[in-house]
């Protein structure tokens, strides 16, 4: 039996991280949390992730500089999950080495 995918949900709003972390659980993954680049980084350290949801607007070093970052790091999947929602926002993130790009807007995720 292999063991479910370990997803790193990234995003300084806490109601955010936590339902979307939730949502994932429910659906049989397992999750860590960071609400900022810098938690991230202390959690990459410590586990290996399957993919990493990413929030863009925070604090501190932004989402789409730490993901540019991450890809000369490593190869783990990002997705970008962002209340940017433009289009020049969304090829700006896949530009940056994003995966793929969901703006908040679009979606709503039920705790």
């Amino acid at each position: 039996m292999s063991e479910p995918a370990h997803i790193l949900v990234v995003d300084d709003h806490d109601e955010i991280r936590n339902s979307v972390s939730s949502y994932l659980e429910r659906n049989g993954m397992r999750t860590s949390v960071a609400e900022s680049a810098a938690e991230m980084d202390a959690q990459r350290a410590r586990h290996s992730f399957d993919l990493i949801v990413l929030d863009v607007m925070m604090p501190g070093e932004d989402g789409l500089t730490a993901c540019k970052r991450l890809r000369q790091e490593c190869g783990t999947p990002v997705l970008m999950l962002t209340a940017l929602g433009e289009d020049d926002d969304r090829i700006e993130g896949l530009e940056g080495g994003a995966d793929d790009y969901l703006s908040k807007r679009c979606c709503h995720v039920n705790s």
